[in-house]
């Protein structure tokens, strides 16, 4: 890693440029700046520390989670020795920086869990198309905890190959997290639970589409489409104007082009069996 372009560690007047930087490749970087809202910069109990390229041509970002979230276009990869001793479980960002990230630090296939590289999508809400919605109707998740839960849980052992134990205890967090920010909406046909849509990273003036599930009796049949669309017309009904997204499969992709998606740049995924260090 000699001859890396060094990063530094971000400041607090970093802060503008970071967000600059972040908001010219928005559609990639939804998780990084709702994060940089509470990073401190520096220190140990931040939600995110950040270190930047010089002239802040680009960003990296660690989570307390300890997941890794670049955003560096023309990145030099072996600059992170400035995150030497940092433990990592995963990263997420760019499809191609990801992948050049890995390659850069020696993390190779056997450590990984789970790894995934997905089209991104972006619209406009004005720009919304929401399908024939007579008989469905959304409501809170709290109305039927128990369903989403284990639908949250099948939804993890489906991607990303959780044991059920796990699966499990991961899907109550997380349901009881949503409930406290209101961030996800359950779909029902003339009262019948049939699909779930979310929001995993929510700015004033754009949302990210996430976690969205339809159980698989349910599939084929357009509950997706209606979720989100219904989801998305209430955030545009509360002032957001723009929604970002990564598409799992083609039937997905389908889905949101319908409602008015336009392709926009891929999405990569890496999530390691156990946190990894970088080391110089």
């Amino acid at each position: 890693m000699s001859n890396a372009v060094p990063l530094r560690r971000a400041v607090s007047a970093d802060r503008a440029g970071i967000e600059a930087l972040l908001r010219r490749h928005e559609t990639s970087s939804m998780f990084p700046l709702v994060n940089l809202r509470d990073a401190t910069m520096r220190g140990q109990g931040a939600r995110m520390q950040v270190w930047v390229a010089p002239g802040i041509a680009g960003m990296v970002g660690l989570t307390d989670r300890g997941m890794l979230v670049p955003q560096w276009p023309q990145g030099d990869w072996t600059a992170l020795r400035a995150l030497e001793g940092c433990r990592v479980s995963g990263i997420v960002g760019p499809a191609d920086q990801v992948g050049a990230l890995r390659t850069a630090m020696g993390w190779g296939d056997a450590l990984l869990r789970h790894a995934s590289d997905e089209p991104g999508f972006r619209l406009t809400l004005a720009d919304l198309v929401v399908p024939d919605c007579d008989g469905w109707t959304l409501h809170d998740v709290d109305e039927d905890v128990e369903t989403v839960t284990r639908w949250r849980a099948a939804y993890q052992t489906e991607v990303f190959a959780m044991d059920a134990a796990t699966a499990a205890r991961t899907a109550a967090a997380e349901v009881a997290r949503w409930i406290a920010i209101r961030s996800h909406r359950l779909l029902r046909h003339r009262g019948v639970a049939v699909a779930l849509s979310g929001f995993n990273a929510v700015l004033p003036e754009v949302v990210q589409v996430g976690g969205v599930y339809v159980p698989p009796d349910r599939r084929g049949q357009g509950q997706a489409r209606r979720v989100v669309g219904l989801h998305l017309a209430e955030a545009r009904a509360a002032g957001v104007d723009r929604a970002v997204l990564f598409a799992a499969s083609e039937a997905a992709a389908r889905a949101y082009a319908a409602l008015g998606f336009l392709p926009e740049g891929r999405m990569g995924l890496a999530l390691f069996h156990s946190p990894q260090e970088v080391t110089e």
